[in-house]
This record gives structure tokens, sequence and C-alpha cells, in this order.
């Protein structure tokens, strides 16, 4: 909770000293689709080496996001696909980047002064129903999963589709075996990650799971009212995640303004029917010429459309933020930008990872301290990275118990 007030610059040595962990960007997709090099300029992009230098951000995870339409069959190649492009990345860039999956491993590369590159899997989906995958994605990295993406899989319902009658769904919001996906990622030491679920399986999950559990990109449904927001009481649940003896878990706000801001949210809303016939209109020409349209044109088109609203002020991310840390508290709220999964719809004046000095600037205008700001900069997550490898050393050396 803000606690002074003072002013300072953008370059002020809270932000510069603070370890910076953002847990969700979608820069994969770049890197595999578009050829894209970090050490590349942006373009229309917002994650790179150059942004990552200037907004002193020490360490990201990098979205494994396959999309399940357009790779419906083959979710586990795309998966190893994404997984393969961050590697490839961090060796073309190895004096700059380091490949990491532990939190004692984040705190190693900032000594290093090198760039911390984790990955989170966003959909249970590429795990293809299938534990042994779980683990050889554990194996290969991934350090948390998110249990859907904006489709239901057969395990678990999502907040996306959860009213569309055409998708079947759980009657509790996990199946058994998605009980046994939970367990698994406890005694792996894998996050646990509900943003994107339905509002039945996030409670569901926090019964099954042992060890705290983290919102990767998600924001506060009080201020803007969106089913991938989460209500004051999920909040309060969140944050008293993984049992009695548990420090809880940690909400990462998600920075597009479509979860931000309701003005922005209700324009969005809308343009809907005109940018869905569209992006119809595109998938009929595209299916003509015997071709599929393509994600990247598809993204395009949307980004067309949003970019006709205004973008919010960067006041609407920071209520965000003080509104999840007056409900839960400080020790519960960090940042989960959605870099490169947006396209330009940023609050104003956050345009790229190199204006993330700008938050800390707005927090400490706000009364935060110094203590407080190195909190939500990445101190939280680290402190339940920790407690979830804690959980997997604790369990059971039977792997089936």
């Amino acid at each position: 909770m803000p606690t002074e007030r003072r002013k300072v610059s953008a370059t002020d040595p809270v932000h510069r000293a603070a370890l910076v962990i953002d847990t969700h960007a979608d820069t994969p997709q770049r890197f595999l689709d578009d050829r894209f090099n970090f050490s590349d300029p942006l373009g229309r992009g917002q994650l790179n080496l150059d942004s990552v230098r200037a907004g002193n951000l020490d360490a990201e995870f990098f979205s494994i996001w396959v999309e399940p339409t357009v790779y419906q069959g083959r979710y586990a190649r795309r998966t190893l696909e994404l997984i393969d492009s961050v590697r490839r990345q961090v060796a073309r860039h190895s004096d700059r980047m380091a490949l990491v999956d532990s939190a004692d491993g984040i705190e190693a590369a900032h000594r290093d002064h090198r760039f911390a590159a984790l990955m989170g899997i966003e959909g249970g989906h590429s795990i293809e129903n299938s534990l042994a995958l779980l683990r050889q994605y554990y194996a290969l990295g991934v350090r948390y999963m998110t249990l859907t993406w904006s489709n239901s899989n057969d395990w678990a319902d999502s907040s996306g589709d959860l009213d569309d009658p055409k998708v079947p769904h759980t009657e509790r919001g996990l199946t058994q075996f998605g009980e046994s996906v939970v367990g698994e990622m406890n005694r792996l030491g894998m996050m646990v990650d509900i943003s994107h679920v339905a509002d039945r399986t996030f409670y569901r999950t926090l019964e099954v799971s042992r060890a705290p559990v983290i919102a990767s990109h998600s924001s506060a449904r009080a201020l803007c009212d969106h089913p991938r927001n989460m209500t004051d009481e999920m909040v309060r649940a969140l944050a008293a995640s993984g049992g009695a003896d548990s420090e809880g878990g940690v909400v990462h706000v998600n920075f597009f303004s479509g979860f931000l801001s309701q003005a922005y949210r209700d324009a969005l809303r809308a343009i809907g029917t005109e940018r869905d016939r569209a992006v119809a209109d595109a998938e009929e020409a595209e299916k003509a010429a015997g071709r599929e349209l393509a994600h990247s044109e598809k993204q395009r088109i949307h980004r067309e459309f949003m970019d006709r609203i205004p973008r919010p002020p960067l006041a609407v991310l920071i209520d965000h933020i003080d509104h999840l840390a007056r409900v839960a508290g400080v020790e519960h709220v960090g940042l989960g930008s959605d870099f490169d999964g947006v396209h330009g719809q940023l609050p104003e004046g956050v345009d790229s990872a190199a204006d993330l000095p700008k938050i800390t600037q707005a927090l400490l205008d706000r009364g935060y301290s110094d203590h407080d700001c190195r909190k939500i900069l990445g101190g939280n997550l680290l402190r339940v990275f920790r407690e979830v490898e804690t959980v997997a050393r604790e369990w059971p050396s039977d792997p089936d118990a």
C-alpha cells in the first residue's frame, strides 16, 4: 500500500536498482513466423534487446502460445517449434541473454548482466491431454502453464467460450484429469497460471493446487468488466492460495487497453461486427485462392480497427495496480505486459519495454515506497517462484503419489 510520496525522473535509481520481471510476452511468434532476431529494430513490435536495456527489464517469460484453430492436430509440434525459437535466440545472443528455469537463475543472470529468458505455455491444449508431454515441456525449460487460452480444452474451461453452447464444458471447472495436471505441475515445480480460465475453473484450481497460483496477465474486473479480468473476490482468493503456510499468489497486470479501460472496451465492442465481417471477407478471399488466412493477417485487420480508438492514459494501468494492491496487498501484484500480443493498443506513453520506468515513476508519484515498487516490479514473482520450487522439492518421491 502507498506509504510515502516523492517525485522522480524516469531514470530514477529505484527502477534501475530493482529486479524487473515481466510474466508474459508473445515475442516467440515473431521469432518463428517473422524470422525476427531479438537484436533487430522493434518495427511494430514491443520487445527487443534494445528496449530491454532501455527499460531495465531483467527477466521475461516468453509465451509459448499455439493458435488452437490454425494448428489443430499439431499442437505439440507448434509448441516445440516455439520453444526452439526461444532457445535459438538465447544461443544467438548468449553474451547478453541466458536461458533460465529457476528463481535463483533469474538472480544469477542479473548478477551476470544478462537478460533472463524464461518460458510459459499459454493454453493447456499444448499438452494434448498428455502428462508425459507436460513433463517434457518442463524438461525443456517451461516454468508456468496457463491452464487454458481463450478456448476450453478437454479438461479445463476457458472464460473465452464459456457461453458458447457448441463447446463442451466440465461440470466443476476441471475434470479429474485436469486436477491431475495441476498436481503434476505442483510436483514438477511449474507455476499454475489461471489467466484466461473460467471463474469456476479458477476456484477449483485453488482447491486442488498445493502451491500458490499466479495470473500471468490479468487485470481487475472491478475497473473493466471483462471476463478475462479477476473479481475482487478472486483476487483475495488467489492472494491466499497455496495453503495455510503459503505467502500466496500474485496477479500480474495486463497492459492491453481493452482489459484496462471500460470506455476502450465498449468502443472495441461497438466496432466488433464490422471487424468480424472484415476478417470473414479476408478468410473467404483466401479460401477462394486455396489458402488459409494467416493469423498474422487476421491480427493486422484487428489492429487496423483498434487503431481507430484513442488510447487511454497511463493512469488507467496504474489504477489497476493500485486497486489490486488495495484489495489484496502490495505483495500480490506484478507486471504481465502482454508485449507483442497486443499491437499498439497499450496506454499512452507505453509503446515498448523501454517505457517500463514510467510505471515506476507513476507508482512513486502515487506514494508507493521504494520497497513496494521493488515487490511489484519483480520481487513478488520471485517469492512465488521459490515457493513453487519448495513445494516440488517436498513432494513425495513417488511421482504417482
